[in-house]
């Protein structure tokens, strides 16, 4: 075999193993012997991790999953959710102190019977299966075929009382080896986990780190945490640090292995929800889907590294971009973390935060902590910094009330299709077509499946313009307590780009 070959091939699987599997066949040769561009494919494999759910015996949980109708798939594969496994058997790595969830052991084993049914018989069409009380375990996911592209995973808990009360919500995630989460916090009001979840045959050696307003909070307790294979690991950032600090930054880091994170915030007056990762370092980030109800929004932002970052900080309303009155820039010092209240910014409207360095842009990560509510019944959620929507991103368990769909175009204008699909338990879909201004964002009424009955998924595609982000709010009210949570659609990585070749390289590599 030549050369060249063997360099496309391993070229290839390299990013296969990054974003998914791909089919590789190429055209036959044209004789052209000019470059051809890249071919996207829908991968052929996917792999989700869903967090334990919830620490109250009194949580409720509901699993959504689908996968949005791709081209280009064949007619097999399938899509499916299990618990994360015992610790396998020769595994004698153990948790250091402080490591451990609230079990007590490293690795938290649960029965594959605790898992909830998840398991879609067609694309296009959402399925549903629920949990209940603390003992609702992680679940690991895997999809093949033409389940996999885009296949999206929503957990959603209700939680009626007690600390961390209300509605929790985040998107099933993808493994990886780095994730940045500012938003964290060790204060005395707040129980925070960072949910380590390993969905390999092999130990996960993972890294993490503290920062806070002065800079790292060293602490050798948060080095080499061994997440066993097919396991989950909360650990209780408070054993990490002695220190009470109210803005954290948590950066996970994996030295073997990969795994998922996000942090489970509980608050004992402002209710819980899940901080998931912000979207990489960046000198300009936007943070989609501000309530127009909001009581509080808060800013938390970490520059990693030694430089400082001076950004501009703005609001796309639905009429353009606007200052925050007294918060126009921000300052954000190398290595620590730097958090502002910007109170009741959206004032009725829809809004997103836009963050752009100036003339010397240093990367940053963010998020935003919303508050919706008043006294008692007040209710927090939180918005990382997020990817734009880029070919397609969908969001599933959405109901005929309670869900907003807020979509906000940075740059130019922009227009995007909407398509609602099949309910869970009945229903056609339907589709809308949306103009967004350059500069905006709209809260868009999103299209309702005709003949609803269940839930259903929304599925985002930009058609023309410059690039759009989005996020999805679902709200309910719960003994007077306006609940609510926020997911951002950052591209689904449904496709992958398979370099074209002279040659069908499903016949060398059966060579």
């Amino acid at each position: 075999m030549k050369r060249t070959t063997l360099s496309l091939i391993a070229g290839t699987t390299a990013l296969a193993a990054v974003t998914g599997f791909a089919a590789l066949t190429a055209p036959s040769a044209s004789g052209s012997g000019a470059a051809k561009p890249a071919a996207r494919l829908p991968v052929e494999q996917t792999r989700l991790l869903c967090p334990e759910p919830s620490t109250s015996d009194i949580a409720d949980t509901t699993y959504t999953s689908f996968t949005p109708v791709t081209q280009g798939t064949d007619g097999g594969g399938k899509a499916q959710l299990v618990a994360a496994g015992e610790q396998s058997a020769d595994a004698s790595g153990s948790s250091q102190s402080g490591k451990s969830g609230k079990d007590g052991k490293s690795g938290k084993s649960t029965k594959k019977s605790d898992a909830p049914t998840v398991t879609p018989k067609a694309p296009g069409t959402p399925v549903t299966g629920d949990g209940s009380g603390s003992d609702t375990p992680a679940l690991i996911g895997t999809a093949t075929g033409r389940f996999a592209p885009g296949w999206t995973v929503q957990e959603t808990t209700q939680v009626a009382a007690g600390t961390g009360r209300g509605l929790l919500g985040t998107n099933c995630t993808a493994p990886d080896t780095e994730f940045w989460l500012p938003g964290a916090s060790t204060a005395g009001s707040r129980t925070d986990y960072v949910h380590l979840t390993n969905p390999d045959d092999s130990a996960a050696v993972v890294d993490i780190e503290l920062y806070g307003k002065d800079g790292n909070l060293k602490s050798v307790v948060g080095e080499g945490i061994t997440v066993q294979p097919h396991s989950t690991e909360p650990v209780l950032l408070s054993t990490l640090t002695a220190a009470k600090e109210n803005d954290l930054t948590v950066h996970v880091s994996v030295r073997s292995g990969r795994v998922a994170a996000a942090v489970l915030a509980l608050d004992d007056k402002l209710g819980g929800d899940w901080l998931p990762a912000s979207t990489d370092p960046a000198s300009s980030l936007v943070l989609p889907g501000i309530p127009k109800d909001a009581t509080d929004v808060r800013l938390i932002a970490f520059a990693p590294g030694d430089a400082d970052a001076d950004l501009k900080v703005r609001l796309a309303s639905p009429s353009g971009q606007i200052t925050p009155a007294g918060n126009e820039t921000l300052h954000v010092k190398g290595g620590m973390t730097t958090a502002v209240d910007l109170g009741p910014l959206t004032r009725g409207e829809a809004g997103s935060l836009v963050l752009s360095a100036g003339d010397s842009p240093v990367p940053v990560v963010a998020a935003l902590r919303v508050v919706r509510g008043k006294g008692d019944k007040q209710e927090s959620a939180f918005i990382p910094a997020t990817a734009p929507v880029g070919t397609r991103a969908s969001v599933a368990d959405n109901s005929a009330k309670g869900s907003t769909l807020a979509l906000t175009a940075v740059g130019g204008s922009a227009t995007v299709k909407v398509t609602a699909s099949a309910g869970s338990e009945g229903g056609t879909a339907a589709t809308k077509k949306y103009t967004i201004k350059g500069g905006t964002t709209q809260n868009v009424e999103a299209p309702v499946p005709n003949n609803l009955k269940g839930t259903y998924a929304l599925t985002i595609e930009p058609v023309s313009g410059g690039p759009v982000h989005a996020a999805r709010i679902l709200q309910t009210t719960m003994e007077g307590v306006p609940a609510f949570t926020v997911q951002t659609l950052p591209d689904d990585r449904g496709t992958v780009a398979v370099p074209q070749a002279d040659e069908d390289l499903s016949v060398l590599l059966k060579k």
